[in-house]
This record gives structure tokens, sequence and C-alpha cells, in this order.
């Protein structure tokens, strides 16, 4: 990651330079080549240290090749400091000792509160995003004294641009007629990489459409409900996949899971549960059935080891659905 770093050093630096390119996670399918200005980046950088009421040292845990992880070495840099690689350390807990932020992603913080709570402890905050965070997951690193902000936001806002449901001062949020989440303001990117035709899919009149369904309830604050494609539509009725996946989350033997829809003759897709855990079928639809609709079940159960990641921690979708 150090060779990153300087790239990034020498590019905020720079007179003049090119945009940044980085390529989005492709948890759903080809990755894109993500442009960004430097004035993104350090619109970014400076709204998030207004946000969190400070800019320190941060902690490099996350890949660099992904905006999280130029975020934080951009935040790092401009607050002075080079960011501490946690790949240097011998452990976690002794990198952590010399920062002050940290960007984690969920499936980091489930694994460092059973094995670091104290290191998390001593950072002003942990930035959390790149995914769905569990009601239970926070609740665990309040339990544990760790504070924790989770981030929304993507490779084509530079990076999360909402903590904890309010956008950051200079972001615009809000809804098309379906509920489809779009963001306006200085942090967006300027395109994809040799792809107009995607670019204008999604940027339209200065606003990025994003792929994220959400609502805003009375005080402005965003709740993202899942992808808009999460939605599986399984014998006429409409399904919200990342609901059901939390509920499987909450039984007592499931460690990990994730739900996708899969097509499917009879019913159009069927709704397919990816579990860790010792848990039959039978008992995870009656224990979905308990909380929602029985129409909402999962009609087909794949036992694994470990939810298959990408390298920045987000679920592999594509490996998952080849599994169903």
């Amino acid at each position: 990651m150090i060779n990153a770093v300087r790239e990034l050093e020498g590019w905020l630096a720079s007179e003049d330079p090119d945009p940044w390119v980085v390529e989005t996670s492709g948890s759903t399918g080809t990755p894109k080549r993500v442009v960004l200005s430097r004035a993104a980046v350090l619109a970014s950088v400076e709204a998030s240290a207004r946000r969190l009421g400070g800019s320190g040292r941060w902690l490099l845990a996350v890949p660099a090749s992904y905006v999280a992880g130029v975020q934080v070495v951009c935040r790092s840099l401009v607050a002075g400091y080079p960011p501490v690689l946690l790949e240097e350390h011998a452990s976690f807990a002794e990198a952590a000792r010399e920062a002050d932020y940290v960007s984690l992603v969920p499936t980091q913080l489930h694994r460092l509160l059973d094995t670091d709570a104290e290191a998390l402890r001593g950072f002003r905050t942990v930035l959390l995003g790149g995914g769905p965070i569990d009601p239970g997951l926070r609740q665990r690193a309040a339990d544990a004294g760790v504070h924790v902000v989770a981030t929304y936001g993507s490779a084509e806002t530079a990076g999360g641009c909402v903590y904890d449901g309010y956008a950051l001062d200079g972001v615009a949020l809000a809804l098309d007629a379906g509920g489809r989440i779009r963001i306006a303001g200085p942090t967006l990117f300027d395109g994809y990489a040799g792809d107009p035709v995607a670019t204008a899919e999604v940027l339209v009149d200065g606003w990025f459409l994003t792929s994220d369904a959400g609502r805003l309830d009375e005080d402005g604050r965003l709740h993202v409900l899942g992808r808009v494609d999460d939605v599986v539509v399984s014998g006429g009725v409409n399904v919200p996949a990342p609901a059901v996946a939390a509920r499987l989350r909450e039984h007592p033997a499931v460690a990990a899971a994730e739900v996708l829809g899969v097509p499917d003759e009879e019913w159009g897709n069927r709704l397919v549960a990816f579990v860790v855990g010792d848990v039959s079928l039978d008992e995870l639809r009656g224990w979905v059935g308990e909380t929602h609709a029985r129409s909402w079940a999962p009609r087909q159960l794949v036992e694994l080891d470990a939810i298959p990641l990408l390298p920045n921690g987000k679920p592999d979708r594509v490996t998952l659905r080849s599994m169903a």
C-alpha cells in the first residue's frame, strides 16, 4: 500500500493533476472505473473533518485501491500526517496506538470487537461503511465503548457523503418517484472512464442516481432500504432481501447470512438464504415468518463455512449466485 500512499501524496501536491481513477467493487457484476477530480476528493475530506469535529492521523485498514482507502490516505495527508499502514505492524492493536481514526467495513468491526475492543476504544471515531450495518453490531460497539459513525456513499460520491443518516455539508439528498436515492454536491465524480453511456445513465442534471432505495424521515435523515434490485419479486410478491437477511442474522444459530434472488421457473425468482450456521431451511422459514409475511421466507438454503467477500469486505454477490 505504500506505493499508493506515495502516488496520492504526489497527486495532492501536484499543481494541476489529472483525475484519480478508482474501480467500483464489482459486487454485482463488472467493476466500473470512476473518475474523481482532486476538488471532489478534497471537498469530501474537508466535509468529513467538519462533521467529525476535527482531523488527525488515520489507520489504513482497507485496500487503498478502493475509494474508502483513497479517502483514508487523503484525510491523513491533508491533516499533515502520513497514514498508519496496518501491513507494517504486527497487530491491529499495535497499529491502532499510532492513529486517531480508522475506517472499517462491518465484517472487520464484527471480528475486531471479539479480539481488539480495547484498541477500537482508542480511536476518536471508527467510520463504518461498505454495506448494511445491523443494529445489533452498532449496539455491540456502543456497549464496548467504541464510537462508531455509519457512512453511506460510493466511489461516485468520493466515498461516504452521509454520516449516520445526515448528508455532509454541501451534499444534497433527494428521492425519485420510485424511492431511488439521488445525490448532488461537490463530491460527485466526473464520470466513468471510457463509458459515456453508463455515465449518462446515472449523472442527470447534476444529480447522481444511485442504485439504492431509501426514505427520508421528517428530520431529513436518510434510511437506506437496500439496493433497488434487492427487492426480489417472487410469486408476485415484492420481498426486500436485506430485511430478510437482517432477520436471519438475529437467529441464535446463525453467524452470518446473505439473501439473494435467483431466477426460478415456478416463482419467477426464488429467495435463497446463504447462511453460516447449523440450522435447517424449515427452521429459518419459520423464523422469518414470525416477524414478516410468510411469503418473505427463503425457499432455498445454501450452507457455507464463510460468506465469500471481495477485497473491500463486501459480500461477493456474483460468487454467491453461482452457488445457488
